[in-house]
């Protein structure tokens, strides 16, 4: 079994931009692409800022070289993430504590490797970004050495079956918020559109240019969409409705409600209605939400993101069913292992399992998580990278499929 013997790293791009979230909340005017006005957010030089990486290279023994990419999300620095990723300061952390750990050691031994690697070292935090580079470069090391997929990799350290079934793809628009549900439709993508509704111009006074979007968005599957296409609709709200309507679970609540009987026969989807500031609160008050929801009836559901960040936030607010549906935000949780887990504990406690993770990511990245949500059987896993729609969908899908036709064809040949 090969050991690995050397590790390099390279610069990367993400494939979209690093924002502040808390300079778009307090309403900063777009200048064409770009955000006018001064950021908020420790560590942004401007609001919009092109997105970066970091690729790890494990050089091993019989001469490959297997890659990670160590990236941050788009909403860097907000609701208890990790700040904003810095590569000369992310590669200083690579050499000083992570590279000399991982030198030496066996490919098979992923949960182990992953263990000594991301060990704290006395006051250095090992940041999210990188377990979640290591880690990819890790599993694809796994995958090299025993000639297989990353998927088999996964299935292997967590005892779960080979999958046969497909994940569901959820597609983000950006802020092309009706030209990308067009895409989206055409492309018969299974839940859409996620819409960027991150500011009052998009969510209205009170809610009323939600609402209207969320109906052009029903009425335009019934004009573009095949006969029985019928789609999650999918909508990320960043808060908007506990800043531009109610905070209260109840008042809340019956907002979603109403989003939910604009557009009858569909499943809806309200990714962070309200964010309260931190943790605690979050989930006490995102229980009771859910509390209210169901004794409504409604078809709303509530996703939730914002302070649900690494794997002990998804065991907590799994516990206290603070969600109808858990985002496993993978650069947020960190270790790719550690998002396996949080899949798992989703699923365990009848919470819907959504790998998740952000349009600044990179196609490597995206490609390795889809084997991790593959084998954990997620109840749906994002587009990434990107808001272009096109791009997140073939890279993803492509390696789903990908991954399937190969499992599908070893399985074939073991039963003759």
């Amino acid at each position: 079994m090969p050991q690995i013997e050397d590790v390099i790293l390279a610069p990367a791009n993400g494939a979209y931009f690093y924002d502040d979230q808390a300079a778009i909340r307090a309403g900063v005017d777009h200048d064409g692409f770009a955000y006018s006005g001064a950021p908020m957010t420790e560590g942004f030089s401007q609001i919009r800022m092109p997105s970066s990486a970091l690729s790890v290279g494990l050089c091993l023994s019989d001469g490959a070289v297997v890659w990670g990419d160590m990236v941050s999300v788009q909403y860097s620095g907000a609701a208890g993430r990790d700040p904003l990723f810095n590569q000369e300061k992310i590669a200083q952390i690579c050499r000083d504590t992570v590279i000399p750990k991982v030198i030496g050691r066996d490919c098979a031994d992923v949960a182990d490797n992953c263990a000594v690697c991301f060990e704290a070292d006395g006051d250095t935090h090992i940041p999210m970004a990188i377990r979640y580079g290591f880690s990819q470069a890790l599993l694809g090391a796994a995958a090299y050495a025993q000639k297989c997929t990353i998927t088999e990799v996964v299935c292997d350290i967590f005892d779960q079956p080979l999958p046969a079934a497909r994940i569901p793809i959820f597609s983000q628009s950006g802020d092309e918020r009706k030209l990308n549900v067009d895409k989206m439709i055409l492309k018969q993508v299974d839940v859409l559109p996620h819409g960027l509704i991150n500011s009052r111009e998009k969510f209205g006074s009170g809610g009323e240019t939600f609402l209207d979007y969320i109906r052009w968005v029903a009425a335009r599957i019934g004009e573009l969409g095949q006969p029985g296409y019928k789609p999650v609709l999918h909508f990320d709200l960043y808060g908007w409705i506990g800043l531009g309507h109610s905070r209260d679970p109840i008042e809340v609540a019956a907002f979603m409600a109403k989003c939910a009987d604009a557009v009858p026969g569909f499943e809806l989807l309200i990714e962070s209605p309200v964010d309260y500031g931190d943790r605690a609160e979050q989930i006490d008050k995102y229980a009771a939400l859910v509390a209210q929801l169901d004794r409504l009836g409604t078809t709303a559901r509530v996703v939730a993101d914002e302070h649900c960040n690494n794997l002990d936030d998804v065991r907590d607010f799994c516990d206290a069913r603070a969600a109808h549906i858990i985002q496993v935000k993978t650069p947020d949780v960190g270790s790719l292992l550690d998002t396996a887990r949080a899949l798992a504990y989703a699923k365990e406690r009848g919470i819907g399992a959504y790998s998740g993770g952000t349009s600044a990511e990179t196609d490597l990245s995206a490609r390795i998580c889809v084997h991790v949500a593959l084998a954990m059987q997620a109840s749906m896993m994002l587009a990434k990278p990107g808001m272009g729609v096109d791009e997140g969908v073939c890279i993803v899908g492509n390696e789903q499929n990908r991954a399937l036709a190969q499992l599908q064809h070893k399985l074939s040949k073991q039963a003759h």
